[in-house]
């Protein structure tokens, strides 16, 4: 997708909450910025992406190898690649599942926060279906990734989470995962 669809997409969100709301501008901002606004190399502030990955077993979340915290797979956007395709990759290879978008794909969710090195991340948050298979991460990564209900999920994970996967629960409530084809 190209930053004026992106930019579409993000103004197109409804923000669940203030912490989002304030994420959207900041994001929005940093995208209207001249230069490569996903490069890690570029700038010490850099749009990411991540995914909320759900089946019929819940919600994949994953402790964060380096930071200890509870969060959905995600990271930095490569060099030529788009932040949709960067949330599937991420997925992959945190988690070892192969999901896939929901047609069109959701971006659900926008958050601003401290990086590693002292760089801001501003993550574009999209869900992801993936079949509802043990995840199996490949060496290097955090072991510990589990499908959780939305509950224990909101339980386990990093506060800033918290107001995501409870609107992530009713988005997907009436959504037919059962058979990883449309839903």
């Amino acid at each position: 997708m190209n930053r004026a669809g992106l930019i579409a997409s993000i103004e197109a969100l409804t923000p669940i909450d203030e912490r989002e709301a304030a994420s959207i501008v900041a994001t929005l901002d940093r995208l209207r910025w001249p230069g490569d606004p996903f490069s890690e190399f570029a700038n010490d502030h850099h749009v990411t992406a991540s995914a909320f990955v759900v089946s019929t077993r819940g919600v994949i979340l994953h402790r964060h190898r380096r930071l200890g915290i509870w969060v959905q797979p995600g990271g930095h956007v490569d060099e030529g690649e788009d932040v949709e395709a960067a949330a599937l990759r991420e997925t992959r290879e945190e988690t070892g599942l192969v999901a896939r978008h929901r047609r069109p794909p959701l971006l659900f969710h926008v958050d601003v926060h401290p990086g590693p090195r002292g760089h801001t991340h501003y993550d574009l948050r999209y869900v992801l279906i993936a079949p509802p298979w043990d995840p199996t991460p490949p060496p290097g990564e955090s072991p510990d990734v589990h499908w959780f209900d939305y509950d224990a999920a909101a339980e386990r994970a990093e506060p800033a989470l918290r107001s995501a996967l409870g609107a992530l629960a009713a988005e997907t409530a009436n959504w037919n995962v059962s058979d990883y084809g449309d839903d």
